[in-house]
């Protein structure tokens, strides 16, 4: 047999997976080109020390091992037996005895499995705007966790027989990764934004994955739509109701004040012409509604007034 990797280790063949390491770390040490040197004998010893570690750490490759070892004492035993060499390997090459150890671990182990390459997943998420960055268009920052196989190990969790200290064991690793996103505008409601080779690391040169995010406009509480209309419900004092008043409210083109005219009525509208969602070269109009409302917390001053005002009132609102 080429290589007994037992013998490497030098350990007996029933050893358990603590007396591997143990052998392992120990012959490691000794024969680091740090410490033996760096001479090519030490550097031809110190990888066969970890070869034989990773085929005898690897419960799998361990089983393979320990049955192609067998399997080769007993073709070898049985060839030692024969009276004619030549026709006895015929044999055992008609019976499957013949074996080669050499392309067995070469193929199995050694060589790079030419695996197929896999592309990585998709990756969906969700984006809310209001109505007016979906109206004029916005950029939002989206923070994304993707998993990529660990840099370090290269997924196979172990660094010199210890767990990976960058994965922690895992074979792979998750980072946030930030993004500008730009969203166009006149995006409607649940559309579909793709962000091409942003999902998941593809594996063994597959492409990556995609980043799909689905769009959600979400009305203000206090505005509501109508097309490109944008409705609007304003509290007035009613002072201010009576004698009008100058009012400044945010819209689309920034705030906009206007004037509420004297004896102004609740549930009043009140149109501010070019002021609503701009689509496809049409504009919409902002409609204030009216609302007068009573301050909850009146002063003693506030309440004089108003009973002043009920004596002198010749208002008859209820006929």
């Amino acid at each position: 047999m080429a290589k007994d990797y037992y013998k490497i280790l030098d350990i007996p063949e029933f050893s358990t997976a603590e007396e591997i390491k143990s052998a392992y770390r120990h012959l490691a040490r000794k024969w680091h080109p740090d410490i033996a040197g760096s001479s090519p004998d030490v550097i031809a010893k110190f990888k066969e020390i970890n070869e034989a570690y990773e085929i005898l750490s690897d419960r799998i490759k361990k089983a393979d091992y320990d049955t192609a070892r067998r399997f080769y004492s007993y073709a070898k035993s049985t060839s030692k037996n024969t009276e004619s060499p030549k026709k006895e390997t015929q044999q055992t090459k008609k019976q499957g005895f013949a074996f080669n150890w050499d392309d067995f671990i070469s193929k199995k182990y050694r060589e790079p499995k030419k695996e197929t390459p896999k592309r990585g997943d998709d990756i969906y998420s969700d984006v809310e705007i209001s109505v007016f960055e979906a109206a004029g268009g916005t950029t939002k920052i989206i923070n994304m966790l993707q998993t990529q196989i660990c840099p370090k190990c290269g997924g196979r969790k172990f660094v010199n027989a210890s767990k990976c200290p960058y994965c922690k064991g895992k074979g792979e690793t998750s980072t946030y990764k930030r993004f500008n996103v730009k969203i166009p505008a006149g995006i409607k409601d649940k559309s579909k934004i793709r962000l091409a080779g942003e999902g998941e690391k593809g594996t063994n040169g597959g492409a990556n994955g995609d980043l799909y995010l689905t769009i959600h406009i979400k009305e203000p509480a206090s505005y509501k739509t109508d097309g490109l209309n944008i409705l609007k419900t304003i509290p007035v004092a009613p002072f201010e109701a009576v004698l009008g008043a100058e009012i400044t409210i945010p819209t689309l083109k920034g705030n906009i004040s206007f004037k509420i005219a004297p004896n102004t009525q609740s549930g009043q509208k009140i149109r501010l012409s070019g002021c609503g969602i701009v689509q496809n070269n049409k504009v919409g109009d902002m409609i204030v509604t009216v609302e007068i409302q009573i301050p909850k917390n009146l002063t003693q001053e506030e309440i004089n007034l108003y009973k002043k005002l009920s004596e002198v009132s010749s208002g008859r609102v209820r006929e």
